[in-house]
């Protein structure tokens, strides 16, 4: 039998769902969180920086972020990527600091907040299904090199599946539970 490693597909597979649960930590739904800001990323030195990596992001009140930018000259930069976020966000900077006042959740933007939840989460199936594809096509590629029999094939292709729909679940789960989250008053 050919060497197809599901548990690295399984890996692979987690990966894309971890990343799905830190882009819904940017998504709020009530009170300032400090992982709001975390998954927006910075034009920083001819590259994109997580915000984390180009400040420090703290919640001193319960509608109040702010951002201490270790480098004066990315302040502005800073203050880009937080405005051009889907959140909705207005930030002032003063110096280094940069303060992003949480305005209370509208209806109007609750929906919008829910519709890029439901981006994230197709997204996150779109990455699951790659990795699906790729597990399919190695082991077809093992079948018609010899290295496995084609109810090997057919049998590794049920297990492929099956993963699949397993982490599509999760993703649908955790996005239920997001829309769920955001929606509530």
């Amino acid at each position: 039998m050919a060497d197809f490693d599901i548990e690295d597909m399984k890996r692979r597979m987690e990966g894309g769902f971890a990343s799905l649960k830190t882009e819904f930590m940017g998504l709020r739904a009530g009170r300032a969180s400090t992982g709001m800001l975390e998954p927006i990323m910075v034009d920083a030195y001819g590259s994109k920086m997580p915000m984390s990596q180009v400040g420090n992001i703290s919640a001193p009140e319960p509608r109040l972020l702010t951002v201490t930018v270790w480098d004066a000259s990315m302040t502005a930069s800073v203050e880009k990527a937080i405005r051009e976020s889907d959140l909705g966000l207005n930030p002032m900077a003063e110096g280094t600091l940069i303060r992003v006042p949480i305005p209370d959740l509208s209806e109007e933007r609750r929906k919008d907040m829910v519709k890029v939840a439901g981006r994230y989460a197709e997204a996150a199936r779109v990455a699951i299904r790659n990795v699906r594809r790729d597990g399919i096509e190695s082991v077809r590629k093992a079948e018609k090199e010899g290295l496995m029999s084609e109810d090997e094939r057919h049998g590794l292709e049920s297990d492929i599946q099956k993963t699949t729909d397993e982490y599509v679940k999760k993703i649908d789960d955790a996005f239920a539970n997001k829309e769920k989250e955001i929606t509530q008053v």
